[in-house]
């Protein structure tokens, strides 16, 4: 930050510099003009208006005027380099630090005592019932930030049905950490280790066969010390962190919740797209066209919010680069190449349809809808 800073400062000085030397010039030439129009001013009004002026007095005055004039031209000239001078102060500081508007959202705003504010201040009653699950939930997965499975086990026993139904492997880690924390406790514990072992993975042999394997494989090396063996990487702090997000979006999907807050979604994608948003929008401004961008359902240019933010496919038409929708799906031509509606109309000449990718002719009837 603070070579940032010292270059952006250091390009500030060369233009400081720059301006008084303009203006110490642009002052002294300025004032060396008035002065001799001045005295060419005062000849005149001592003088009839019948007066001729000599040859030597015209070329006189034709020398001040094309002073005057190479004055203002070399002003405007000054003029332009020192606005080329402050222009590179605004790409030292593009350059030297990152406009990254994403940086103001924070995990957790919208958690906590925060959430509590935020709903009295809304004016919300929301019914204990509804929030119950969510408490329950917070608890368990502080516990497990504490390195305490109890809750979780207790909770993912009680919903075993539920989470094989949609193929969850929460239980499994879970016993995989107890039976790991055991093995960690070195030999003393090796008999407790095979026997939860012995009561617990059974009943995930069929879904996790080569995982409860290599547990068993690490059993060999407790006595010798688990550090130089390689089953190390099972001792990892890193399943810690796993379990936690395992846990949040396999509870989520079991309450029919989406792991995130819809609110602070829209509030990190927001943050994330408005850098590329204010840039094409002063891009648009300079160039004056401005009155381009009327849609209020899409956006002027394509933004990639990253792969956090994808939660479904989407078509995006080849032709018209446009994002299929309701009114404009996607249509499968013959020949098996997609292209949008509006596409299949703009191409179609009467009853019959070029395809944009190869030789095949059909006609825009036989195009079908297709659904991602």
């Amino acid at each position: 930050m603070t070579d940032s800073c010292d270059a952006v400062e250091r390009e500030l000085d060369k233009v400081l510099q720059k301006f008084g030397c303009v203006s110490e010039h642009f002052n002294r030439t300025i004032d060396k003009q008035i002065e001799f129009i001045k005295a060419l001013k005062q000849q005149f009004e001592e003088v009839s208006d019948e007066y001729e002026l000599t040859p030597n007095q015209a070329s006189i005055l034709c020398d001040a005027v094309s002073q005057v004039r190479e004055t203002v031209s070399r002003a405007a000239t000054d003029h332009r380099d020192l606005h080329s001078s402050v222009s590179k102060v605004g790409k030292a500081i593009d350059r030297n630090f990152n406009p990254d508007f994403g940086a103001i959202t924070r995990d957790g705003l919208f958690s906590g005592e925060r959430a509590k504010i935020l709903t009295q201040e809304a004016g919300l009653e929301l019914d204990g019932t509804y929030k119950e699950p969510f408490v329950e939930l917070h608890r368990i997965l502080e516990a497990l930030k504490q390195q305490d499975l109890t809750p979780a086990l207790d909770w993912s026993a009680d919903n075993r049905d539920a989470l094989i139904a949609q193929g969850s492997s929460l239980e499994f880690k879970l016993h995989r950490l107890a039976f790991l924390n055991l093995v960690k406790k070195g030999r003393w514990y090796q008999s407790a280790a095979i026997t939860y072992a012995r009561q617990n993975f059974s009943q995930f042999v069929k879904r996790h066969e080569r995982e409860v394997q290599t547990l068993m494989g690490c059993l060999l090396y407790v006595p010798a010390g688990m550090e130089g063996s390689p089953y190390a990487h099972l001792f990892d702090n890193g399943l810690w962190d796993d379990i936690q997000d395992t846990f949040t979006r396999d509870a989520c999907a079991r309450l029919g919740l989406s792991v995130d807050s819809p609110l602070a979604v829209c509030f990190s994608a927001g943050c994330t797209a408005l850098p590329a948003l204010l840039n094409i929008c002063q891009v648009m401004q300079a160039r004056q066209v401005s009155s381009i961008w009327n849609g209020k359902d899409e956006l002027p240019i394509e933004i990639d919010l990253g792969k956090e933010f994808h939660y479904h496919s989407v078509f995006a038409c080849p032709i018209l680069r446009q994002q299929a929708s309701e009114s404009n799906p996607p249509m499968r031509l013959m020949c098996g190449h997609v292209i949008s509606r509006d596409a299949l109309h703009k191409l179609a000449s009467g009853n019959k349809l070029k395809c944009p990718y190869c030789p095949g002719e059909q006609n825009p009837n036989e195009a079908r809808l297709i659904t991602f």
